[in-house]
Order: C-alpha cells, then structure tokens, then sequence
C-alpha cells in the first residue's frame, strides 16, 4: 500500500502542527504551569526537609541554651559578638546545637537558635 502525495500533502501541516503544539505546551508548561524535571523535584524536596529539621530542632536548641546554670552569661557573651556567624559558633561551640544522638552540632540548627535568642523576644534565662 503506497501512499499518495496529495496525502502525504495534507498530513504534513498536521504533524508539524502537532510538533509546534507540543513545543509550545512544554514552554508553557514549564514557564508557567508549574512543572519541573525530576532533579528539581528532588532539590526542592531536600530542601523543604531540611527546612523542616532546622524548624523542629531550633526550640530543642534554644531550651537547652536557656536550661544552662549559666543561661544570663551565656546570652551577654553571644550577644557580644557582632556577626552572626560569630554567635552560631558560639551556638556550636557550647554544645546546645548537638541534638542527642549526634556527635556534631548542626550548623543551621546553631544559626537559627542564635537569631532566636538574639531576637528581643529572648525570654527568661535560668542562671
């Protein structure tokens, strides 16, 4: 069966119609639509979940700095650095960012409980 180039004539606008088509929903697809590849998928996973664990670890840290015999002097002495870089490592270094069962403070965790008792709603401190 052999076909005829009258048909072959009329299917040709057809399929690079359905070609365009195609293009065109993928840019809008992807541009507008809210779609993403499979690395992004995962990149923005692992960052909701670490997002998610600094978020739930961050009160754990600020309790223990705030439960320390030393809490006041703690807070005076991270209050005197200047860089905030400078206050989550002090955060790191007293050990309040090491949650049980790991041997290594978790460096998000240390900053955002640093910007924590930091904040002007610091409450109360033992100590």
């Amino acid at each position: 069966m052999e076909i005829s180039r009258e048909t072959k004539a009329a299917v040709r606008p057809a399929l690079w119609g359905a070609v365009a088509g195609a293009i065109a929903l993928a840019i809008v697809g992807f541009g507008w639509g809210g779609w993403v590849t499979g690395g992004s998928a995962e990149t923005i996973a692992k960052n909701s979940a670490a997002t998610a664990v600094v978020a739930a670890l961050t009160p754990i840290c600020v309790e223990k700095f705030r439960q320390a015999a030393d809490a006041s002097a703690n807070l005076v002495e991270m209050k005197k650095a200047t860089y905030a870089w400078d206050q989550s490592k002090f955060v790191e270094k007293g050990g309040w960012a090491t949650m049980p069962g790991s041997t290594e403070p978790n460096s998000a965790v240390a900053k955002a409980c640093a910007e924590s008792l930091g904040s002007n709603k610091a409450v109360e401190l033992r100590g």
